[in-house]
């Protein structure tokens, strides 16, 4: 009943949304033919109700079991085109607040008559900027669904002074957030495994999210995925939606434990070791080479953010390993990075985390990056340095929520230490 009254109550509010942003579209095509306005008004119209109505019945639909593809779809076109139109109503409201601030100004002007507000045009430019802007942003989200195969592979070599002779020239693949239960095509994740396998890696990492929420979502794609070797291993640790938080377990109690959850969270490792994958559970493992040896440390997910699951055990995994001089850490949450990592444990060299997507939006070009992703997290995509330590933030294999990505495409990181 709640969900449906909430549902009513967002129809209504994109319903305002709708008649307000037909202002500018009136506007724009006020002088134009009656044929054209009936043509224009009948397809804005007919898309918004349309819309609507999908929204309405959502609930009703099973929406939840349509196959993967099509949900994507209906639902990217329904957040890009309110996306979009929100966008246009933050210019018409610029516009509105210049009239009334005009109107205001005449009302008590002495040198010239009082203006009925009425009276005071919209500005044509302001209108068709808005319907510009709104109708790029529109076409951009959809672009962006293109995207979502189109793996990149991101290069960077490290030097660490303490790194032992025999490890140089080590060669280590990140991947992180694959995020299964988004994956559709076969042929475009297969891809993507392709470039992995053709970096002749060392050594794997994988920085955790193998699910979106359920162990089942791995089934179609145990085939490809185990195809993801390296001489000296893979490793991997667990990300937040690895534990089921966000699935609606129908056994959960009043107070939140679920059966069904705890079983899903076991199997979720258990796909790991059918993978070849070794899971690193707030644990270490000391990797040797040339007759020399390294430390790999893997815990489970810990994030600064209150919002997101508290799991890792970093005194755990850390302790026992003193003795070796160079230390590698796979931790999902960046924010891990500096809230505890850097303060309390100097000696871990190199992190290695996910978590962020980079948003899955933003710009980056030579010497520019940018995504709403920086006003969350600090360190968000790429490679960052305070003092003697590094952390890299891949920006995720996968995609979640919005099935495409605008800018910020999905990355294969390939570190070589020299």
């Amino acid at each position: 009943m709640r969900t449906g009254f909430n549902t009513i109550i967002l129809v209504i509010i994109l319903l305002l949304l709708d008649i307000y942003v037909f202002m500018a579209v009136r506007a724009i095509v006020g002088t134009s033919s009656d044929r054209t306005r009936a043509i224009v008004f009948g397809i804005y119209w007919s898309i918004s109700a349309m819309v609507l109505s999908t929204i309405l019945l959502l609930p009703y639909l099973h929406w939840q079991e349509w196959p993967i593809n099509l949900r994507s779809f209906v639902l990217t076109v329904i957040f890009a085109l309110v996306f979009a139109k929100l966008l246009v109503a933050v210019f018409m409201l610029l516009d509105d607040i210049r009239r009334g601030v005009q109107w205001i100004i005449s009302k008590f002007s002495s040198n010239s008559p009082a203006q009925d507000i009425s009276n005071i045009t919209r500005s044509k430019f302001l209108t068709q900027v808005a319907l510009l802007m709104g109708g790029g942003v529109f076409a951009t989200i959809l672009y962006g669904i293109s995207n979502r195969y189109k793996y990149q592979v991101h290069k960077i070599k490290l030097s660490f002074s303490n790194l032992p002779p025999a490890f140089k020239g080590l060669r280590i693949v990140q991947i992180s957030d694959i995020h299964s239960g988004s994956l559709s095509n076969m042929k475009g994740v297969a891809k993507g495994i392709a470039m992995i396998k053709a970096q002749k890696a060392d050594l794997i990492l994988f920085t955790g999210d193998l699910v979106n929420d359920r162990a089942k979502e791995m089934e179609p794609h145990m085939e490809l995925f185990s195809q993801i070797k390296a001489p000296m291993g893979v490793y991997s640790t667990l990300g937040n939606h690895d534990y089921g938080d966000y699935f609606a377990w129908p056994d959960k109690d009043a107070n939140g434990y679920s059966v069904q959850r705890a079983e899903n969270l076991e199997k979720v490792k258990a796909v790991h070791g059918e993978l070849g994958w070794r899971l690193l559970m707030n644990e270490h493992i000391t990797l040797e080479r040339g007759g020399q040896q390294i430390g790999l440390l893997g815990i489970e997910n810990w994030s600064a953010m209150s919002r997101f699951p508290k799991y890792g055990d970093m005194k755990k995994a850390h302790e026992g390993t003193s003795h070796l001089p160079f230390k590698i850490l796979l931790s999902h949450d960046p924010t891990h990075w500096d809230a505890q990592v850097r303060t309390e444990y100097p000696d871990i060299d190199l992190t290695l985390a996910g978590h962020t997507h980079g948003m899955q939006f933003g710009v980056e070009i030579p010497g520019f990056k940018w995504s709403p992703a920086q006003y969350i997290y600090k360190e968000w995509a790429g490679l960052y340095k305070e003092g003697n330590q590094r952390l890299y933030v891949n920006r995720g294999f996968g995609f979640l929520g919005y099935p495409g990505r605008v800018g910020i495409l999905p990355e294969i990181t390939v570190i070589d230490l020299v």
